[in-house]
C-alpha cells in the first residue's frame, strides 16, 4: 500500500512532465529581426556564390566576402545568425534552402546546366548514405 504523500509526489510529478511537454512548443523565441524566409534564401544563394568563389580563387578571403554580403543585404551577423537558428528549430531551412538553390541557377543559368549534366551522368552524383540508428 503507497503512502498518500507518495500519491501526491507521483500526482504531481505527472502534471510537471505534462506541463514540460505542453510547455516545449515554442524550443526558441522569435528574434526581434528576423529576416523573412525570402531575404534568408536570397542570403543562402549569395553566400554559396560567394563559397564556390573562394574555389575558382583559392587566395581570396571567405570572411571578408561573408562580410561584403551580409553588408550588401543590409543585415548583421547577429541578426543572420539569429535568424538561421530560429528557422532551423522550426523546421523551415529546407524550404529556405530550396529557394535559395532557385535563386542561384536563376542568377547562373550555366550553374543549372552545370546541375542536370551531373544528374544525368550515373555514378557521378551520389546520395549522401543513409545512416543507420
Amino acid at each position: 500500500m503507497e503512502i498518500p504523500d507518495q500519491q501526491i509526489m507521483k500526482k504531481l510529478f505527472f502534471i510537471f512532465v505534462l506541463t514540460g511537454l505542453f510547455s516545449c512548443g515554442d524550443y526558441i523565441d522569435k528574434p526581434k529581426n528576423l529576416l523573412s524566409k525570402d531575404q534568408m534564401a536570397d542570403v543562402l544563394a549569395d553566400l554559396a556564390i560567394n563559397d564556390q568563389a573562394t574555389f575558382i580563387y583559392p587566395n581570396s578571403n571567405l570572411e571578408a566576402g561573408t562580410r561584403y554580403v551580409l553588408k550588401q543585404h543590409n543585415i548583421k551577423s547577429e541578426d543572420f545568425i539569429a535568424s538561421f537558428k530560429y528557422y532551423v528549430v522550426k523546421e523551415q531551412m529546407q524550404g529556405i534552402a530550396e529557394d535559395a538553390q532557385k535563386a542561384v541557377l536563376e542568377k547562373d543559368p550555366k550553374a543549372d546546366q552545370y546541375v542536370k549534366d551531373k544528374k544525368n551522368k550515373p555514378g557521378e552524383l551520389q546520395p549522401p548514405p543513409v545512416l543507420s540508428r
